[in-house]
């Protein structure tokens, strides 16, 4: 199918939202279908993934994204069942916190064949579909770190530092092509995997939940409070959108100030 690029809308593009069972995966997948995608909700946990799909109207399938040819074959199936895919939106994330001295290789590589191997292979697939029509929008949930670093954060922050400089290469081989490719970089962002954190810091330091937030997760954060969903959503739908067509090669950052320091 194609895209009315002066609609403003997304109506009847299929759009494949990796890690989108839950935080702000799902949240992406719900706004995209209300601006009228066809959504594909892919995710390791098939159960999560269906309930998104069938709140949002739309497709689930199940992959490990740490694993090519399990990742082609979902790819396939979504393929032959909606078309070529137009939007690719590369959420899934993992964290693993450790001391680079300390750090599995294991851990590392982990990290970076899900946040960095399978956004470059699911970019590498969709794009000569996205090229033969002319259009096409791959938006890519980085991070602050992807901007920042942290310590002890060192197999994620360079995952998402790898996926900023990924984007911006595509963005630069699909200019002109209809094609475009941005990240979003929120900061801490309210969602159960960062609410478990809290939990597990507010315990260890013997503090309570709003003091890990504001003096832990928040100390470099100006505006103190923690990003929701539905706002990376937003900006996520924001980029998709067909008047997006100047906006590539760029990291829209929603982090509080904290980059502004």
């Amino acid at each position: 199918m194609s895209i009315d690029v002066t609609s403003g809308t997304l109506d009847g593009a299929c759009a494949l939202v990796t890690g989108g069972a839950g935080g702000i995966g799902a949240a992406v997948a719900a706004a995209l279908a209300e601006g009228g995608a066809r959504v594909v909700v892919l995710d390791r946990d098939g159960d999560a993934a269906a309930k998104v799909a069938a709140d949002v109207g739309g497709h689930a399938e199940v992959a490990d994204l740490t694993d090519p040819a399990d990742l082609a074959a979902a790819v396939d199936r979504v393929e032959r069942r909606l078309g070529p895919v137009q939007v690719l939106v590369n959420n899934a994330g993992a964290q693993h916190v450790a001391p680079v001295t300390d750090l599995d290789p294991a851990a590392w590589q982990h990290l970076h064949d899900l946040m960095l191997r399978a956004p470059f292979l699911l970019s590498q697939r969709v794009l000569p579909g996205m090229y033969a029509a002319g259009w096409g929008r791959l938006v890519h949930v980085s991070s602050v770190h992807g901007l920042r670093a942290s310590a002890y954060k060192s197999a994620y922050v360079s995952a998402k530092h790898g996926l900023e400089g990924l984007s911006k290469v595509i963005a630069l081989e699909a200019a002109g092509t209809g094609v475009t490719s941005n990240t979003v970089c929120p900061g801490y962002v309210r969602t159960p995997l960062v609410e478990g954190q809290v939990a597990d810091q507010a315990r260890e330091h013997g503090i309570s939940h709003d003091r890990v937030v504001d003096e832990v997760l928040l100390a470099r954060t100006p505006v103190k409070r923690m990003v929701e969903p539905a706002e990376v959503a937003a900006a996520v739908a924001w980029l998709c959108g067909p008047h997006s067509a100047s906006i590539t090669g760029s990291a829209q950052v929603l982090d509080g100030g904290w980059t502004a320091t």
